[in-house]
């Protein structure tokens, strides 16, 4: 047996070491009590980084009004019919970016282009769908972290979302440039730079894969709406269950 304090060996296992004079039993109980601590803090740790996330997440109100979730469980009806739309379409179609969404996200796709421009042409040109990405992201941002309003943030889950189905149809057209542009222009009657997934990709050089690319687009966009849908959902029964009663 070796002395855990001063490293001498002893010949044969005593209650004490001979040469420092430590007690085993009180060495390894002191030694344990730090660590046993260390332990216990750490999983109070993890525990409260929980109950904040899901405090940040899942928060309702304690007593809801009916009239409020009324409107809720609407316009959780309302994005689920446009989502399904969105998901049954495929990412060639047109139909994918017009319409009332596309108007919706098309100021800040333009304000993107602006945004990005000290950073050169090529990120100018990524920038106006960085914009329209971006912006639903702050909006998430804001309702979890501002107003505490996890239900909002699921909307702007579900914009962040829409938003690649937008974009599937402009990547889709980077070769064909068939695609009516801001204007009334196509790529084709348009100078090169003006269609910007045709500039983008050229620039990459994956022209070549821009299907594939929108393909990849359409999908992210269904996984995030289907997110969209179970965090949303999962808050309106929470507040189902806090309904206030009329009296």
């Amino acid at each position: 047996m070796i002395c855990p304090k001063c490293k001498f060996e002893l010949k044969e296992e005593g209650a004490e070491c001979p040469r420092c004079g430590i007690v085993f039993s009180k060495f390894r109980a002191a030694g344990e009590t730090p660590r046993t601590a260390r332990n216990q803090e750490n999983a109070k740790q993890r525990i409260d980084t929980w109950q904040a996330v899901q405090g940040l997440l899942f928060h309702v109100n304690l007593d809801t009004n009916p009239f409020y979730l009324a409107g809720r469980v609407l316009l959780f009806i309302v994005l689920l019919y446009f989502g399904w739309t969105f998901i049954l379409t495929p990412p060639e179609s047109p139909a994918l970016s017009s319409g009332f969404w596309h108007l919706v996200n098309l100021p800040f796709h333009e304000a993107g282009h602006i945004l990005f421009r000290p950073f050169g042409r090529l990120v100018t040109s990524l920038g106006g769908s960085l914009g329209q990405l971006l912006m639903p992201l702050v909006c998430l941002g804001v309702f979890l972290f501002a107003t505490k309003d996890p239900f909002a943030g699921s909307v702007s889950l579900w914009w962040f979302g829409q938003n690649f189905f937008d974009l599937a149809p402009y990547i889709h057209d980077a070769r064909a440039l068939v695609l009516p542009l801001l204007g009334g222009n196509t790529g084709r009657n348009a100078p090169y730079g003006f269609h910007d997934w045709e500039f983008i990709l050229n620039e990459l050089g994956l022209l070549r894969y821009d299907h594939t690319i929108a393909q990849v687009s359409h999908r992210t966009g269904i996984v995030i709406l289907l997110l969209a849908y179970l965090w949303g959902g999962y808050l309106l029964v929470k507040q189902f269950r806090n309904l206030k009663t009329l009296r």
